[in-house]
């Protein structure tokens, strides 16, 4: 397990494991998501990424009935 320590001014740094394991770059991005009485950090995909993670998901959008008449 890889613990960490906040600095003063709130920043962590993510061990070189961690960093290599998930393939982590400068400017990727990551969520903090508070659950019970945990905390969950998830990578966020990039566009590129995420493109086709939800295969098979009807991507045709439904609007209303008055929109598709304009």
């Amino acid at each position: 397990m890889n613990a960490v320590t906040i600095s003063s001014k709130y920043q962590v740094v993510i061990p070189r494991q961690i960093r290599e394991q998930f393939n982590l770059k400068p400017g990727n991005k990551i969520m903090f998501i508070p659950y019970d009485q945990t905390l969950r950090v998830v990578v966020v995909p990039t566009i590129e990424q995420a493109l086709g993670m939800f295969e098979g998901i009807d991507t045709d959008p439904q609007r209303e009935k008055v929109d598709r008449e304009l």
